[in-house]
């Protein structure tokens, strides 16, 4: 993996390279081994926190983890297309508009001992608007080329903290066509379900059973590119312990294993049904 501007990444999309970098300001990591009809994103893989806003932060380096997505990235690392964000959704999240990306509170909790300055929240505000033109760019390259391009967009969530029964493969789908999109996104709701995990555990999926997909990630392609579908796939986490903090490799990497097969079958099918 190497160093690259992000004039540099832009650059190497425009002209179809294949590279494999991480941005300049160690903010995203993407990877293009070939150009195909679909890309996996895991934006809130990050944990990564800016040092000077330790001291200002009231919540703890474990309150972070138990609200990002750990692993994400390396569910869907052998992909084609990978682009992944590096930096703690405390700092900026990249699922939310730039004007509440950078949080106040999270999670019911005041985040900062004193208000961050203007200075503070740019710094974090060029890394999510950057991002986004890396998006764009490679959004705008692979529908173009294709017609057509299906967008994984992969999260995952505490389940543990629910009291009821939740399912654990969740798609969020509110904000996508689902009179144009609705027989391939039971498509994939009905391949999650039929993943095989280690441990005794028994894949369940359902659509907007316990999160809608009103991320800005999914609104942003919606909005901009009327050829890319955006499935807003969020996993529970029973590839770890949400209060222990601990990780389970073993499900990560079964996982892994399933989506190796079952991303590429689907994107083809869905490539199928409405390339032009």
């Amino acid at each position: 993996m190497e160093k690259l501007s992000l004039k540099d990444i832009i650059s190497k999309i425009c002209k179809e390279e294949t590279f494999e970098a991480v941005s300049s300001d160690y903010s995203f990591t993407i990877k293009i081994d070939s150009y195909v009809p679909y890309a996996c994103a895991a934006i809130h893989d990050g944990h990564q926190f800016r040092k000077e806003l330790w001291e200002n932060c009231i919540h703890t380096e474990y309150e972070r983890w138990y609200e990002e997505d750990p692993e994400t990235k390396n569910m869907i690392k052998s992909h084609p297309i990978v682009i992944a964000g590096c930096d703690s959704r405390f700092e900026y999240d990249l699922n939310r508009m730039p004007e509440e990306a950078v949080f106040e509170t999270a999670w019911g909790k005041q985040l900062w001992h004193e208000p961050l300055s203007q200075e503070m929240k740019d710094k974090s505000l060029t890394k999510h608007m950057n991002f986004y033109k890396v998006v764009h760019i490679l959004i705008q390259k692979l529908e173009r080329k294709y017609g057509f391009c299906t967008v994984y967009d992969m999260h995952s969530y505490n389940w543990k903290r629910w009291d009821r029964e939740v399912t654990i493969w969740n798609l969020g789908t509110s904000n996508v066509d689902n009179d144009r999109f609705g027989d391939v996104i039971e498509n994939w709701r009905k391949s999650l379900s039929e993943m095989a995990f280690p441990n005794d555990i028994k894949s369940t999926s359902k659509i907007n059973d316990t999160f809608q997909g009103n991320g800005y990630f999914l609104k942003y392609i919606t909005k901009n590119f009327k050829n890319t579908l955006v499935l807003a796939t969020e996993i529970a986490k029973i590839y770890g312990d949400e209060y222990e903090q601990i990780i389970y490799p073993e499900v990560v990497s079964a996982i892994e294993k399933e989506l190796i097969k079952r991303i590429p079958e689907h994107a083809l099918s869905v490539y199928e049904a409405f390339k032009s």
